[in-house]
């Protein structure tokens, strides 16, 4: 059946009175006024409200009087404006109505599991087994439609910048690294699989060897990995190449793209360029490489104040070679109680820590968990370290491990955030670089790449890649927005003994090293040029951009936290013929 729609239901106003339209939708409510009845029309721009009127064409209202919720109509009639009285001012179409001339019922619906309306308390998966439904809800309609725009704009900016879209695979040869890949079997190859792509990496930087010299990408990546609130199996990525660069051509583009996307969705002025922190400070002030700033509670090394004072804990985590650090709760000695201050202790205990050091300055008095073994020369100089007034809590942290300080201060002052319900405004954005090139392992006793393997050592550090390994720096910089890591990116590695150098350093030999990547390697023979860029999350750049709480609430059919979809029932067990057919068989 052919619908002449005249336009969507959300785009007439009382410019249009005295026009015959054509709309169609879905019921969201009807009303019943005596001689009247109101039908809420709904589609994904809006709402217009269709009036029936019994005494004018009785057979049109005993049909609307049929209606219910979901119900899928057309509706042919006259735009009329509204009574003085009647105006609704909560609706973009709230000065007109539609006299109903015609009407054809197209799909009946069944009472829905959960009424359709914007922020609806219904159980999450109830909604998710039924998402069809729960994507008619104004609220997650719009996010979707915003993520759309956000894709469209994406485009545009990089297009305007001379970068060309290419389509990478998606079975790919498995490289294990990171994560686990999502292995496919092979039918026609019994016994071998594809990968499905971690990201285009490796596909990105042939593109540069091929002479694209700037590639973009809205990719669809797979990750098998526990979920959480910012993680998906699949997600997508804005992954982006430029050839004959170094790393502020890269942070450049990065930098115009997001103040165009924070002006033309948010109308907010990004200042650039964006602030930098490397590696290394941003550690040392906020004990995160994505540290959300506008918390306060900055990291201060105490270290040379206590380093001979009477308090063991302190003088051994020194001697030890590690720290003695601290943070101060501005005006936080009301929330933070004792007791609080006590589950904070085990919060950190929980995050690996030894313990939990404290100053509580109320407005009566001054306490604290250590005082007994310092002297007050000792206690005063802590005291104006941390600029600690009446009302602040400063919490301190001793490791014989650096690292393990900066961390445990870095998750206590996002939990300490938490606790005392901060609600910072602004857009904190920054970019973190040198990151490490090496990380060490402690499960496996070893350094590991912090990043891919073709990440490229800052050049002053190549003297020591054998020698000194937690030192060496990569020209690898990260995006953070308000404490969450939008983007990783580097400058790649195009000197194929340099690349097979850091292979070995990762102890992959070179028969391993070439069954793997040796396609890279071979093309880096052919005259690679100097490349680099960064993949950004589009999923986590829409979700903080409206301030959703979770991925799902920006993603059209999610999965759950067991990497479950509800509504299809996936994974689910396959056919015994489709395993024969792939030499497989299910072992209990």
């Amino acid at each position: 059946m052919y619908i002449n729609r005249t336009d969507y239901c959300g785009n007439f106003n009382i410019k249009d009175e005295g026009k015959k339209i054509t709309v169609a939708g879905w019921v969201q409510r009807r009303r019943v006024l005596g001689g009247l009845i109101f039908i809420d029309l709904r589609d994904r721009t809006g709402i217009l409200q269709l009036t029936f009127d019994e005494q004018k064409a009785k057979d049109l209202f005993d049909i609307a009087y049929t209606l219910r919720s979901e119900d899928v109509i057309t509706a042919t009639g006259t735009v009329t404006a509204r009574g003085e009285n009647a105006i609704n001012k909560n609706m973009a179409t709230g000065e007109i109505e539609v006299s109903v001339e015609s009407l054809t019922v197209l799909g009946k619906s069944e009472t829905p599991p959960f009424e359709i309306v914007e922020n609806s308390n219904v159980n999450e998966e109830l909604r998710l087994k039924h998402r069809y439904l729960d994507l008619r809800r104004p609220d997650l309609l719009n996010n979707l439609l915003f993520r759309n725009k956000v894709a469209k704009i994406t485009r545009d900016y990089f297009y305007d910048n001379g970068f060309i879209e290419i389509e990478t695979p998606m079975l790919i040869k498995s490289t294990p690294e990171g994560a686990r890949d999502y292995l496919v079997p092979s039918r026609v190859h019994p016994g071998n699989f594809y990968a499905l792509p971690q990201s285009p990496q490796l596909y990105k930087q042939l593109s540069m060897v091929a002479g694209f010299d700037r590639y973009i990408q809205i990719a669809r990546c797979f990750r098998d990995e526990d979920l959480r609130a910012d993680r998906q199996p699949e997600f997508t990525q804005i992954d982006m190449e430029m050839s004959f660069v170094d790393v502020e051509d890269v942070l450049k583009i990065g930098e115009g793209y997001m103040q165009k996307i924070f002006k033309e969705m948010l109308n907010v002025d990004i200042q650039l360029p964006i602030k930098r922190l490397t590696y290394a400070e941003a550690m040392a002030k906020y004990g995160s490489d994505k540290p959300d700033t506008r918390i306060g509670m900055e990291i201060h090394d105490l270290s040379k104040i206590v380093e001979n004072c009477g308090f063991s804990v302190f003088t051994g985590a020194i001697s030890g070679g590690g720290s003695v650090r601290a943070i101060n709760a501005k005006n936080s000695s009301a929330k933070l109680t004792r007791k609080e201050i006590d589950k904070l202790t085990e919060y950190i205990k929980g995050c690996g820590g030894k313990g939990l050091a404290w100053i509580r300055l109320t407005e009566d008095a001054t306490a604290c968990s250590f005082a007994k073994f310092m002297t007050e020369d000792e206690m005063n100089a802590i005291l104006t370290e941390m600029g600690a007034e009446k009302g602040d809590v400063v919490m301190i942290i001793a490791d014989t491990n650096n690292s393990h300080v900066l961390s445990q201060l870095g998750m206590l002052r996002n939990e300490t955030a938490k606790r005392l319900e901060i609600k910072p405004e602004g857009w904190d954005l920054m970019w973190i670089t040198e990151m490490p090139f090496f990380e060490y392992d402690e499960e496996l006793g070893t350094f590991v790449a912090m990043h891919h393997p073709f990440t490229s050592p800052l050049d002053e550090c190549l003297d020591y890649l054998e020698t000194d390994k937690a030192n060496v720096r990569a020209k690898a910089y990260d995006l953070v927005l308000n404490g969450v890591e939008l983007s990783s990116g580097s400058i790649r590695i195009t000197d194929p003994v340099l690349q097979q150098r850091i292979f070995a350093l990762l102890g992959l030999s070179e028969e391993e090293s070439y069954k793997k990547f040796g396609y890279l390697t071979d093309a880096f023979k052919y005259g690679a040029p100097p490349h680099g860029g960064m993949g950004i999350g589009l999923d986590r750049l829409v979700m903080q951009l409206l301030g959703a709480e979770s991925l799902r609430d920006v993603i059209a059919f999610p999965k759950v936290q067991n990497a479950s979809e509800l509504m299809t029932d996936c994974p689910s067990a396959p056919d015994l013929k489709q395993l024969g057919e792939l030499h497989l068989a299910i072992v209990e």
